[in-house]
């Protein structure tokens, strides 16, 4: 199966270098993009990068294949995860969000964030007006994403870290049932994440129903940390979907 793999605030394709490899070994076709001013195009467009941006570059991904996609999606990035199921999802067998935020319509990411008090994350948070961007105090870097990963994974990742467009954040989403809502939604949790807490992912999946939801005890950072057991959770997830939408074309 083609799969997506979408990272969120922050980073770049270079966090999944870990879990790539154990897809591959179970037969998908991966797909890893630097979304737009992410990683190697960080400086592209910055603080003007919008949501829509950021989706279109997905879409442009799935126009190319021959076959649906599974979606996998970060953090962060599970708005554009949304966004793209609401512009494509005849190109999609599903959307697996990991520790990512899945809003419903008119929702946007800055209502969630503020609600999540525990999250370490919110307390770190440095706002730039001037490129409308935000960044992590450094300090907060491994408590707050990386609390179970090793010393050289946390190296690689302050060394490459970027300030993240704010406007995404600050969008609120235009779903519909007609598109989204015919996409079907996984989800994965992170349970010892401490930049979205167990609490906000459980009270998102509450409010927006998925076929299935599963665990790994991770802090935020799973493709760092339990690469292999988060490259089965998306296979699976990738078998859940493929079978239901056989079931369905028959």
């Amino acid at each position: 199966m083609n799969i997506i793999l979408l990272h969120g605030s922050w980073h770049g394709a270079w966090c999944w270098h870990k879990v790539v490899p154990h897809l591959q070994a179970a037969g998908h076709h991966i797909h890893v993009p630097d979304l737009p001013a992410h990683g190697r195009n960080w400086r592209f467009a910055r603080g003007r990068t919008r949501l829509a941006h950021m989706a279109s570059h997905v879409c442009e991904i799935l126009d190319r294949l021959e076959t649906p996609a599974l979606l996998v999606a970060h953090s962060r990035g599970g708005i554009v995860a949304s966004t793209v199921a609401e512009m494509r999802p005849q190109a999609l067998h599903g959307t697996a969000y990991l520790a990512a935020y899945l809003l419903r319509n008119n929702e946007r990411v800055a209502d969630y964030f503020r609600k999540d008090k525990d999250s370490l994350v919110r307390s770190n948070i440095r706002i730039n007006k001037l490129t409308l961007t935000d960044s992590l105090r450094e300090e907060a870097y491994q408590p707050a994403l990386y609390a179970d990963c090793s010393d050289a994974d946390v190296a690689l990742a302050r060394s490459l870290l970027t300030p993240e467009p704010l406007l995404p954040a600050l969008t609120r989403l235009r779903l519909s049932e007609r598109n989204y809502g015919r996409v079907l939604r996984h989800y994965i949790e992170l349970t010892q994440d401490r930049a979205v807490t167990l609490a906000l992912q459980r009270s998102m999946v509450a409010h927006s129903p998925c076929q299935t939801v599963s665990s790994i005890e991770a802090s935020h950072s799973a493709y760092f940390s339990k690469p292999r057991e988060l490259a089965d959770a998306i296979s699976t997830i990738a078998a859940t979907a493929s079978a239901i939408n056989t079931r369905s074309a028959t």
